[in-house]
């Protein structure tokens, strides 16, 4: 049986929000320490550990089947690339920042100024959308300090918590874009390996879904539980049992976690008792 070939960051938080993600969905992967590759025990499935930036063309000559990786990464570098899912984690976004005591305030500010990238095609592209001249710096590594040394006026990177540029008197002035960690796979991906990637994405869909949600159980009057069951947003039909205590019943149902205190609410002051709220790990439909 063939088996598929997967990328997934040589290390850090997408490395390993990756590999956890696919022990979630039941794939158990033999992987040791500095291994460049390694087989899942139970699914035919071999994981690559590549660098970043490396994924792309990976993916697009067929060295690997699929990947997860950075959607900031596939604009840059793989805008080919076809996405299959989005994962929801590692999120960040692309931003332009300045030093503190800088007088710019937009994109707008950049005309013929030094901006510090690892991203130049990202960067390219939209001050050619803003119709900005701008000369760009380009550095792989860490951007943040190049106007600290006089090497730019701005950088443009990814920024999580913002603490990297707080650290180095950086304030962002501009996001160029918003990105998450995706599933891609390669153009030239066989039939039967896009098999194995739709099971693989029938299970992502499955825990990404018990992430959204939320499962409640509650106890309420009966004449109140009409007035319940409209407060529940999405469900047609909720479970609900008969109590051993006269005139009352359980009721079983989803919450969206978005939605999840202000329906809470909702349903405590409509006569809800007892609320019980549990996590879900996998909502298959």
């Amino acid at each position: 049986m063939s088996e598929l070939k997967i990328a997934v960051q040589k290390s850090g938080r997408l490395n390993e929000d990756s590999m956890k993600i696919l022990k979630a969905i039941g794939i158990s992967i033999d992987n040791g320490k500095d291994q460049l590759k390694a087989s899942a025990r139970n699914f035919p499935l071999e994981v690559f550990y590549l660098r970043n930036g490396d994924i792309p063309q990976y993916l697009r000559d067929g060295v690997v089947d699929a990947a997860i990786i950075g959607e900031n990464i596939l604009i840059e570098k793989g805008n080919d690339v076809n996405i299959v899912e989005r994962l929801g984690f590692s999120k960040c976004r692309v931003s332009i920042a300045v030093p503190k005591s800088s007088e710019a305030k937009s994109l707008m500010d950049l005309e013929g100024k030094r901006i510090a990238t690892s991203y130049p095609n990202t960067v390219n592209q939209f001050l050619k959308k803003a119709g900005i001249n701008a000369n760009l710096h380009i550095i792989n590594g860490s951007v943040e300090i190049a106007p600290n040394i006089g090497l730019a006026d701005a950088v443009c990177d990814i920024v999580s918590s913002g603490s990297t540029l707080f650290k180095n008197g950086l304030k962002e002035i501009d996001k160029l874009l918003t990105s998450e960690a995706v599933l891609a796979t390669s153009p030239r991906i066989s039939d039967e390996n896009q098999t194995i990637i739709d099971k693989i994405q029938f299970r992502l869909k499955s825990v990404l879904r018990g992430r959204e949600n939320k499962y409640v159980l509650l106890n309420a009057p009966n004449d109140k539980m009409d007035n319940i069951i409209k407060i529940l947003p999405g469900m047609n039909s909720p479970t609900i049992l008969p109590l051993a205590k006269e005139g009352w019943s359980s009721l079983h149902s989803v919450i969206n976690k978005n939605d999840f205190w202000n329906v809470i609410d909702e349903l405590k002051l409509n006569g809800a008792e007892g609320i019980l709220v549990c996590p879900i790990e996998n909502m298959v439909l």
